[in-house]
């Protein structure tokens, strides 16, 4: 694993593969596998496929967060059922959705979107914003926890 994160190339990393048709939640898994060099299956970015449009289309949370918010298990959630582990998983997890809430105004898709067609410029825009500003405070999350 690598933790000398070049944040300027992970956000580059996560905009382009989202401008060559990936999805945000995908996006995030492939940024912070790629800028830290993490032994983990393409099933990691499979498994966040239906996040997208606010889970399928449905509106509901933005896919940037809960891609973001898999990452933040990976590194600090539990794989034992009663482990106290998972405390520190959700406080991360808060940190990164009020972050989230305050840089882009909400946190379902629908209200993130509202008034622009779904594959407008100006929404494309929007969202390449959103994984850009995404990734780098997940991977400041993880690194800060890391080194802690």
């Amino acid at each position: 694993m690598n933790t000398d994160i070049n944040m300027e190339q992970l956000q580059k990393d996560a905009v382009e593969i989202f401008n060559q048709g990936f999805a945000c939640s995908e996006s995030l898994i492939y940024a912070i596998r790629k800028n830290f060099d993490l032994d983990m299956s393409d099933d990691a970015i499979a498994m966040s496929s239906g996040f997208p449009w606010g889970l399928g289309g449905g509106g509901c949370i933005c896919g940037a967060l809960a891609g973001a918010t898999m990452m933040i298990g990976y590194f600090f959630g539990r794989t034992t059922p009663g482990d106290p582990k998972i405390n520190k998983c959700f406080a991360l997890t808060n940190e990164l959705h009020d972050f989230f809430k305050e840089y882009c105004g909400a946190t379902c898709c629908r209200v993130l979107t509202k008034g622009k067609e779904k594959n407008s410029p100006e929404r494309k825009a929007q969202c390449t914003d959103f994984v850009a500003a995404t990734v780098k405070k997940t991977a400041e999350i993880i690194l800060r926890e890391l080194e802690a």
